[in-house]
């Protein structure tokens, strides 16, 4: 027998809990927002005359929570922190029949209700919309002005998943869009982005825990779909409860166990007959890469005690082996390089193995247990323990590329979130969570050579990282220069309070994460780079010529380069605390008006410490000082006025409450990741040494570069303006149109200064981190909703947007990418256009078909139009020292900041399925999923942006005027748009598990539920 333990004991009882969900399943991440729902509604008679004082019951169909309230004397009454899930309401009143009525509480929502209540005898049952059970089912929220869209377990089992990600079924919401994530140590976690921005400012809970990456920014931690009871995307005019977000937040529920059994068992199976060859990095007639995958998913819940103690438990495997299949071409470079190697002249190696193919398996292990206890009527407990780890073994390695540059990427996710929601009497309702997670995450070598050499056939335009040939990966690339190690280590106590007294809704909360560990380390190791201007067969035949000093003291060759980097300290460390506090009230002011108003206060402790040290000891700092030059007055300060109001109405004309009109403004603070300026992290890893001449052993020697944050510190923040209209034409079609401006102020910008040139000849070349820099985003959302029947539903969604922000050669919104091309004029003509995800048209339609014999057909369909590109030149065309930054100049004009655009994007994904059901309960489904169905060529912005590397060269870099396809240079260059090579995509070089311009791909599986 199971009896009801007191709080004490329950708090006991966590380390056997927290060992329960290791042993069957490995724990998640997590942290902030609220996953749950809420009904209000009124009490009427026949006549429509409100009836007071009725008494209201909520239980939880399948669980033991009830919840009892008294209507008000306006008859109306309302229910809040109400797990997602199927209801029953019975509305009791002296002189009237009892009223019966199921309904389904979404989360993140309030849910609007109507009972009218019948004189005696007479005993009626009502069903209200019993089950939401898609996206495009979802109600009209005529008590809220936020902007979101709630995506059901459903949505995530039947719509077509590219690999099975939850931001996948994200772009279903207006306002979103596909990104590949930016950082490989999360490869498999797809970035959604909101209002134009990179994906790396949105806020992500699971169950009301925290689970934002601080370091890179984005999702933390991928969760499988098969565990999410559903989940809120919002876009626009949160609650004051939601922080730490510039655009748009995620909130997820997880499933949970209930008195009746249930789970599904499902099976995936996708290969390389079912694939296309991927024209951009796989052309023919180059072998196809062989490719296989498989998912294993497996779900279980019910109760352990009935009415009393339920569990429920996940677990999916994903084995996939995928590879890399050299050309021809590559195999006689490989052989060639393995003869020099045979004739002595590559240090330290005799022989080159030369594969034909690389094999790159990935394994991944996703698994959680939640269990959840009704301590009593008032007080209802949940545990859930998480995990995710997964491994990539030669990772990083291209089609050009030999084994010895790649690594094996390991990851390790954990997490386990404690709720309590209790009840203090019938208006008075708080909630306590408790979430701590970790992450180890490395990259360990191939090799360990201390060299690299590189030659022109590995770097072309369809590679995208190193470009190395043979040796250690230098992981210092543009876009390999990410940690190769990360950890991670956060916990979360977080109270949340509601409050229901007459037409007001009040809640209130205090939000408190410590995070001891957030460190890592950069590549430190000492390297040595030789890049070739020949390939290897020409050194075959030329031995002489070939350069292998490795110490760079032999002055190299001709069109030959040899760089060595000494061993240096490239680890990072922080220990931050945050402290979020908010208060809001929904304030019913009339039938058909509320009104949301609040304020939220957020703050960091330790944001600019470093291996606990300030950047007051930055060595750089110490130079400046004491060459006085006076680039910045001091050290950065945490920002305290990170205050936040927010506002919103929700009106509905008349008594039908078919139409709500909705409008809101707000602040949102949000401390971006900390990846931008890692280099003054590193640089107060040993204490300052004296700093008085530039020679002192505490000083930067003359050479060196410095790193340094502004001291005029500002967390970034931006200003959200809403206004929209939502109409329901009948309970089967619903239309809404929402327009959305977004003004950032305080985004990070990364200035260099360079000695000889923006700063004097004596002085080291310096880095400078400043929050000045300023973006704009307008959108005007259109969503179309049907639901009709057996026949079909659907969502088509139509954004119209413009995203804008300065940079010099990348412009992302509220990112860490954004530069200067001129320092001394930060805000200069051409530096202002585009963000890089800068999406002026993108329309989505997705829904299910109903066809004869039972098959469903479900659809994913993407169009979007062209995104924005810059294209730059090695040459140092501004004259500022840093030619890394220097935009191309074409017959005397310097282009400007992402002026030119790539290629429109289309996916269309369907998925055909026919159930079988068996019983009452039971239902088998095998199904076939195709992804970009009609095999489109989807570049989008991934171009060759290095006017050098075009495949044709152009006749100068600083001043291009013609293509040069022969010596005479006799192509003339009339349009930007001749300069525009596709290249190696991006979500390639991540890896095959992508979910942006993959060519076309076909998975059959099975699926058992009941």
């Amino acid at each position: 027998m199971i009896r009801s333990l007191p709080a004490a004991k329950c708090v006991l009882l966590l380390p056997i809990l927290f060992c329960l969900g290791i042993c069957l399943g490995q724990p998640t991440r997590t942290f902030a927002q609220d996953p749950t729902g809420a009904l209000r509604g009124t009490i009427e008679d026949t006549s429509g005359a409100r009836v007071a004082g009725a008494t209201i019951e909520v239980r939880a169909i399948g669980q033991s929570l009830v919840r009892e309230a008294a209507a008000d004397p306006r008859g109306e009454f309302r229910f809040d922190l109400l797990p997602p899930g199927e209801y029953e309401i019975t509305a009791n009143s002296s002189g009237f029949a009892p009223v019966h009525s199921e309904v389904s509480v979404v989360i993140s929502s309030v849910r609007e209700l109507t009972i009218t209540m019948l004189p005696v005898p007479v005993r009626q049952t009502v069903t209200v919309n019993r089950q939401v059970s898609s996206i495009t089912a979802e109600p009209i929220d005529a008590a809220s002005a936020t902007l979101q869209s709630v995506i059901t377990a459903k949505d995530l089992e039947t719509v077509p998943l590219a690999h099975r990600s939850f931001a996948n079924i994200a772009y279903l919401a207006p306002g979103t869009e596909p990104v590949e994530p930016s950082d490989p140590t999360k490869a498999r976690i797809t970035a959604v982005s909101f209002g134009g921005s990179s994906g790396l400012n949105v806020e992500l809970s699971v169950d009301g825990g925290d689970n934002s990456d601080d370091y890179i920014g984005g999702f933390l931690q991928n969760i499988s779909p098969d565990a999410i009871q559903e989940f809120a995307v919002r876009t626009a005019q949160e609650d004051a409860d939601t922080g730490r977000t510039t655009a748009g937040s995620v909130v997820i529920s997880t499933k949970r166990g209930t008195d009746m059994w249930h789970g599904d068992a499902a099976f995936y199976e996708r290969a390389a007959a079912l694939n296309a060859r991927y024209p951009i990095e796989n052309p023919a007639p180059n072998p196809k890469q062989p490719f296989s995958r498989q998912n294993y998913v497996g779900t279980l819940g019910g109760p352990i005690k009935p009415g009393k103690l339920w569990f429920f438990s996940s677990f999916e495997y994903v084995h996939e082996d995928a590879s890399i299949a050299y050309s021809p071409a590559s195999q006689a470079q490989f052989g060639a390089l393995a003869q020099l190697a045979q004739m002595g002249l590559i240090p330290n190696v005799n022989s080159i193995a030369v594969p034909n193919s690389v094999p790159i398996p990935f394994r991944d292990y996703l698994s959680t247990i939640r269990l959840d206890w009704s301590q009593s009527a008032r007080s209802q407990w949940f545990l859930r323990a998480a995990a995710d780890n997964y491994t990539t073994e030669n990772d990083l390695v291209q089609q050009a590329t030999l084994p010895s540059t790649g690594v094996t990427s390991h990851s390790n996710y954990l997490n386990l979130l404690l709720n309590q929601q209790f009840t203090f009497s019938p208006t008075w309702l708080g909630s306590f969570t408790f979430d701590a997670g970790g992450l180890h995450h490395t990259e360990a070598r191939n090799s360990d050579f201390g060299y690299a050499l590189a030659f022109p056939f590995s770097a072309t335009s369809q590679t995208v990282s190193g470009f190395e040939t043979f040796g250690d990966n230098q992981f210092m690339t543009a876009i390999t220069n990410f940690p190769v190690l990360r950890n991670q280590e956060k916990y979360q106590f977080r109270y949340d309070v509601r409050h229901t007294s007459g037409r007001h809704a009040t809640s209130f909360g205090v939000n408190f994460i410590h995070e001891p560990v957030l460190d890592g380390a950069l590549s430190g190791t000492q390297e040595t780079l030789i890049a070739y201007s020949n390939d290897p067969s020409f050194y075959v035949t030329n031995p002489s010529q070939f350069y292998s000093d490795l110490t760079c003291a032999t002055p190299a060759p001709a069109n030959v380069t040899c760089a060595a980097a000494p061993a240096s300290d490239g680890s990072f460390s922080q220990n931050l605390q945050r402290v979020d506090l908010y208060a809001q009230d929904s304030w019913r002011t009339k039938p058909n008006l509320t009104l949301n108003y609040g304020l939220r206060w957020d703050t960091t402790f330790g944001l600019f410490d470093a291996s606990g040290r300030s950047q007051s000891g930055n060595p750089a700092l110490l130079t400046l000082r004491a060459l006085g030059i006076p680039l910045v007055s001091g050290a950065p300060h945490d920002y305290r006025k990170q205050f936040a109001p927010r506002l919103g109405f929700a009106y509905s004309p008349g008594v039908s409450q078919t139409t709500v009109i909705r409008g809101g403004f707000g602040l949102f603070f949000s401390e971006l990741a900390q990846n931008g300026w890692v280099n003054a992290f590193q640089a107060v890893n040993t204490a300052p040494l004296p700093c008085v001449v530039p020679t002192d052993p505490g000083c930067i020697p003359a050479g060196g570069a410095g790193a340094l944050i502004d001291p005029r510190y500002r967390t970034p923040y931006a200003i959200h303006v809403t206004a929209g209209v939502q109409h329901a034409f009948n309970s089967k079609w619903m239309v809404s149109a929402d327009y959305n401006h977004e003004q950032g102020v305080h985004g990070y910008r990364r200035y260099e200064y360079v000695a000889g040139f923006t700063l004097p000849p004596d002085a080291p070349d310096i880095s400078v981190f400043r929050s000045d820099n300023r973006s704009s985003y307008n959108a005007l959302l259109i969503h179309l909703q049907g639901n009709v029947s057996r026949r079909f539903n659907l969502i088509a969604n139509y954004t119209l947007s413009s995203a804008k922000t300065w940079g010099c050669v990348l412009g992302e919104l509220f990112d860490y990418v954004n530069g200067v091309c001129n320092p001394n004029d930060a805000f200069a003509r051409g530096d202002y256009g585009p963000s890089g995800e800068d999406v002026r048209h993108r329309f989505v339609l997705a829904g299910t078909l109903y066809v004869p014999g039972g098959f469903e057909l479900t659809t994913l369909s993407q169009f979007e139009s062209a995104r924005p590109l810059t294209l730059t030149t090695p040459v140092d065309v501004n004259g500022f020292g840093d030619s890394a930054d220097d935009r191309v100049v074409v017959n005397g004009v310097q282009t400007a900041l992402d002026q030119i655009r790539g290629t429109p994007y289309i996916q269309v994904d369907l998925r055909v399925s026919r159930p079988f059901h068996f019983g009452d309960r039971w239902t088998a489904t095998p199904f076939i999923e195709f992804f970009n169905l009609f095999n489109r060529n989807n570049p989008g912005a991934n171009y060759v942006t290095d006017i050098s590397a075009l495949p044709v060269p152009v006749n100068n870099l600083a001043n291009a005027t013609a293509l040069c396809p022969t010596p005479a240079c006799s192509v003339p260059i009339t349009s930007l748009n001749q300069l525009r090579v596709p290249a190696g995509a991006l979500g390639d070089f991540f890896g095959p598990g992508t979910t942006v311009g993959i060519p076309f791909a076909a998975q059959v599986g099975f699926r058992l539920t009941f």
